[in-house]
């Protein structure tokens, strides 16, 4: 085609947007007044002009019965403060109020902000406005330049309309020189599109023409662009500046402010500049052809993936599509290479179109969301069982994306228990069951709850059916009180008193045990109509006495140590939890007063056992059994009865076992015999 109108030529979205609030406001009746040029038009702002709407520099010279316009470069924030109370209309492009939400939130957190673009400009000169006008402005072209920041972090952002090399060029030169530069690429994807285009165009053209006022930043960009690549490149505002001479291959494109209207008329002119005779109507149906339709479903090719969207060539259609990073999936972790590639065809939604931008809106998400709907549906209706990833904690639940659906589970439907802390299960994977559908609303509930209560139900149906005294279980702790730990052995819970959980003597469950440990347990009494379960846990094979009597045998020589003092004798430690006694009588060979004359506390002595009863839990030891004394001399005399000693008893620390009162005496000593007979039995103890 001999003459070539961009794609992307004509006002943007921003620009569209505005504009078009201008008019209504005028059909609606209103006396309007623009805060400086709406637009970098001039054709546009004489028209408003006319229809008696005036542009003024400043909020105060405008008359107090007209209604502020913002136009879409944006203002600082010091003039909202000026406009205050009066009736204003805000339209600053989407895009710029996104540069202004940046910087004010970096500038009150410490950073240093650079502007990069024309500081001349509107559109910078109101991102200025929102960190007190103190930003270090760049301009776009001189990427070699010296900036001295010191050790403060800086925040880098972008007029909408400057060159993307540009950009790039001076934040690597910036991040040369600073430590710590946080970048914002903040230039319109509309404008980048525009100008790739309008290269890519001049290259194949033997004369451009750009279209736009003399005063829009992004039309001298184009202008710029394309006279670098085609020599005989002219930027008009109007079709009476179009050059009168005659080429083979023309290409057209406009700036963002540039009306329809006026591109047909540059259109309609060139073509009659062609050395090769053209159609006139078929190059204004190339320009002007319908595209698509909202709500049109197609299929694309992706042909290239970006940070934060996906371009798709809709095949036979004007334009290509442009598919948000948050119009391809609900799950955030993803990045849109993890859901697409370059080449893969995928069929998506139209969502919105915007010829004079020349944008297509898709969205994948939304087409995805009207199938999943079906499938949804379906589940609640069969009460079918679902798995779900938590993508995000919200007020009241978590929403789990299952099937392509976000399905909302509220907080006490997560689990049979209270959870603190939602946030923690965002990433997790759930598995629930849908209990409300609401058509049309098209919101879905999902619980986890209704499967963990049936799911613990089951199980305990089928525990107290063949539970019985004795058995023994494989259990998990899930929680300890001060008298003792309550266990899961599969669906319900026993308690396994403190004083079943160790043979030694513990003052706190926690000693032996905490919560998510497994235990071997066995039902010790079980009531199935009070659903209570006592459990043990202590293994008769684990039983101090029960080793010390595999251990030790009456007559035995062993190493004990003093562990306790009593009027009567010493407690000595045998095996730990197993004590012997050594009677007072048994200390030493001669006659003592009380045990710590001869004993002390963690001392550790040799005895003989002298008798063990292991039911009643009583050993006797002796030290004086082992001391060895001199031969008396031979003697015939006949021993009298009453001179033998009497034997000593034996004790127990077994606080269960009663002690009896020592008699032991040596003979000729009837005053000492008194004296240890009427020790108290509790003393014993």
């Amino acid at each position: 085609m001999p003459v070539k109108v961009a794609k992307t030529a004509g006002f943007c979205f921003g620009v569209k947007r505005a504009v078009d609030a201008v008019y209504e406001a005028i059909e609606n009746g209103k006396r309007i007044a623009t805060l400086g040029d709406v637009i970098h038009n001039r054709q546009v702002m004489d028209d408003l002009a006319k229809k008696g709407v005036y542009s003024y520099d400043d909020v105060m010279d405008i008359p107090e019965d007209c209604v502020i316009v913002i136009r879409a470069h944006g203002v600082g924030k010091d003039v909202y403060e000026k406009i205050g109370a009066r009736e204003y209309i805000d339209l600053t492009c989407p895009f710029v109020s996104k540069i202004h939400t940046i910087v004010e939130k970096y500038y009150n957190d410490g950073y240093k902000i650079v502007i990069v673009g024309d500081e001349k400009h509107p559109e910078v000169i109101g991102i200025n406005g929102w960190c007190n006008y103190e930003a270090t402005v760049i301009d776009s072209e001189k990427t070699d330049f010296v900036a001295d920041f010191g050790n403060k972090p800086i925040c880098v952002v972008a007029q909408t309309t400057i060159k993307k090399e540009y950009f790039v060029q001076i934040v690597q030169n910036l991040k040369k020189t600073c430590k710590s530069t946080l970048e914002f690429d903040t230039i319109c994807s509309a404008t980048r599109n525009r100008q790739e285009e309008a290269a890519t165009l001049a290259a194949e053209s033997d004369c451009m023409i750009i279209v736009g006022g003399l005063k829009s930043s992004n039309t001298k960009k184009l202008y710029e662009i394309s006279k670098k690549l085609c020599p005989e490149t002219y930027h008009v505002e109007t079709a009476d500046e179009i050059p009168q001479k005659q080429y083979y291959k023309i290409g057209i494109t406009a700036g963002a402010s540039t009306p329809a209207r006026i591109i047909r008329e540059v259109v309609k002119a060139m073509s009659e500049n062609l050395k090769k005779e053209e159609s006139f109507a078929e190059l204004f149906e190339q320009y002007d052809q319908k595209t698509l339709t909202n709500g049109d479903i197609i299929d694309g090719q992706v042909v290239e993936i970006r940070k934060n969207e996906v371009i798709v060539d809709l095949g036979g259609f004007k334009y290509n599509g442009q598919l948000a990073v948050d119009q391809i999936t609900d799950d955030p972790s993803l990045e849109p290479s993890d859901v697409v590639k370059e080449g893969d065809t995928i069929r998506v939604y139209v969502v919105g179109v915007n010829d004079a931008e020349g944008k297509v809106v898709l969205s994948r998400k939304k087409l995805v969301a009207m199938e999943s709907w079906n499938k949804i549906k379906a589940a609640y209706e069969s009460e079918q069982i679902m798995e779900g990833k938590i993508i995000k904690s919200v007020k009241g639940g978590l929403v789990a994306l299952a099937d392509d659906a976000q399905v909302f589970i509220p907080a006490r439907q997560v689990s049979e228990k209270y959870v603190s802390d939602l946030q923690s299960l965002v990433g997790e994977t759930l598995t629930f069951k849908l209990i409300e559908l609401d058509e049309r609303r098209k919101r879905v509930v999902g619980s986890a709850r209704v499967l963990l209560e049936a799911e613990r139900k089951a199980k305990e149906a089928e525990f107290w059916a063949d539970a019985e005294e004795g058995k023994h279980y494989s259990g998990t702790v899930k929680s300890l009180t001060s008298f003792g730990a309550f266990v899961d052995i599969g669906g319900v819970d026993g308690l396994v008193h403190i004083s079943e959980l160790s043979w030694n003597k513990i003052k706190h469950p926690s000693e032996v045990c905490a919560v998510g440990d497994t235990m071997d347990v066995y039902i010790k009494d079980i009531n199935p109509e009070t659903k209570k379960i006592s459990l043990g846990f202590k293994k008769l094979e684990d039983n101090p006495w029960t080793i010390a009597q595999s251990k030790v045998n009456v007559g035995d020589v062993i190493t004990v140590k003093i562990v306790r003092m009593m009027p009567f004798g010493a407690f000595a430690e045998i095996i730990p939890s197993v004590d012997g006694l050594i009677h007072i009588s048994q200390i030493a060979d001669k006659r003592i007063g009380k045990p710590e004359d001869v004993l002390e506390i963690g001392q550790e002595v040799e005895v003989k056992v002298t008798e063990a009863n292991w039911e009643a839990k009583k050993i006797s030891l002796s030290i004086r059994a082992l001391i060895e004394k001199e031969e008396p001399e031979v003697v015939e005399e006949e021993v009298v009865e009453e001179d033998k000693p009497e034997e000593a008893l034996v004790y127990s620390t077994d606080p269960e076992v009663e002690v009896e009162e020592p008699i032991a005496v040596e003979p000729a000593e009837e005053e000492a015999a008194e004296e240890v007979t009427e020790a108290p039995a509790e003393d014993a103890e």
